[in-house]
């Protein structure tokens, strides 16, 4: 009988999920870290809230600041925000300083230039307002086209509103023009013509999916009531009209999980575990893990993945917590499959430990 519970106990924590099959190393110190895309095998360029992007060289872990011309407001939750680089080309999001002390959640591109980035904005959040919450914001490419989050600024209902950008998902073209197949164009006159979704609250991760080609996102809620799910067209999350299953931070009651006419998550978290960036795995290091979501957290400092290909029978695995800090950013290198963080201030890379 002895031997029978050893065995049992082995095999129940030598699992995949078990955080001693993976190795964590520090790559390098930084200073609030928010954003981060790899420009090659060799190098990833971050943004730091407080205004600096940086290039590190995740070999020799060599930092490069590179100046540009950014005009951003660092107040509360904002700054600069998500960064995406394809072609030579880089998009950032950050809280763009609208004068008054208003700000908006806005995006800009510049060609790659290690001598110094020169943004132009292609978009401006509507109307700029002063408040330091809820900015979102993630970027993610598909083709020609430029998807971001956009955060209802702590304004709730705004995110009803189609007539403003705040709470919505946005897609435009990578150059900033307006696509004539968005919601506008298609039956719903009364949108914004840069508006794809509505009725989200605080949008932290934003993905393509390379196996399916859908956008997912995931959603920062309230007391409770953060989520997985993905971006439609034309359609409403319900903020604040619903609660995802989450209370205001008073104890209040908001309204309910979901409803008919609404969109529906693919997963909710309830307590909330601040849920942040997002990736659809693809690669070689967790070979197994393709096509699944990896769901980072903030609050408890997790790693979650998600089997979502049958949305009626979704599984869940935490495959670590409180190993290094609130996890900000995931990305997956896009040769050897490894896993890099933007958690604790630092950069770190997650490997298997064989």
């Amino acid at each position: 009988m002895k031997k029978y519970f050893l065995l049992i106990f082995f095999l129940l924590f030598s699992s995949k999920g078990y955080p001693d099959n993976y190795l964590f190393s520090k790559i390098v110190n930084l200073e609030e870290p928010w954003g981060s895309t790899f420009l090659n095998k060799d190098e990833i360029i971050i943004t730091e809230k407080d205004g600096k992007i940086k290039i590190v060289n995740i070999n020799s872990k060599n930092i490069f600041e590179i100046k540009h011309n950014l005009n951003f407001l660092n107040v509360g939750q904002g700054g600069l925000l998500d960064i995406i680089y394809q072609d030579n080309n880089l998009w950032v999001s950050y809280s763009e300083d609208r004068g008054n002390g208003k700000t908006s959640t806005s995006i800009a591109t510049a060609r790659l230039d290690k001598k110094g980035l020169n943004f132009k904005n292609i978009f401006q959040a509507n109307p700029p307002i002063d408040s330091g919450y809820h900015f979102g914001s993630r970027l993610a490419i598909k083709g020609e086209y430029l998807y971001a989050s956009a955060g209802e600024r702590g304004m709730g209902m705004i995110a009803q509103d189609p007539k403003k950008h705040p709470g919505s998902i946005v897609r435009i073209y990578t150059d900033g023009r307006i696509p004539k197949d968005n919601p506008k164009f298609e039956g719903k006159s009364d949108w914004l013509p840069e508006i794809y979704q509505i009725g989200i609250r605080n949008p932290q991760g934003l993905t393509l999916s390379p196996h399916d080609g859908k956008i997912y996102l995931s959603n920062h809620g309230a007391r409770g009531g953060d989520w997985f799910g993905e971006a439609k067209k034309g359609e409403n999350y319900g903020w604040k009209i619903l609660g995802w299953g989450g209370t205001n931070y008073s104890g209040s009651k908001i309204g309910p999980k979901w409803k008919p006419g609404f969109t529906k998550a693919i997963q909710y978290w309830v307590p909330s575990i601040a849920a942040s960036a997002i990736t659809i795995y693809k690669g070689y290091e967790f070979k197994e893990w393709n096509g699944h979501a990896l769901i980072t957290s903030l609050k408890d400092k997790s790693l979650r993945k998600l089997i979502f290909n049958d949305l009626s029978n979704v599984n869940e695995e935490v495959i670590f917590k409180n190993k290094i800090g609130r996890i900000r950013d995931i990305q997956v290198h896009p040769y050897n499959g490894k896993i890099y963080f933007l958690a604790g201030d630092k950069l770190w890379l997650m490997e298997k430990n064989n």
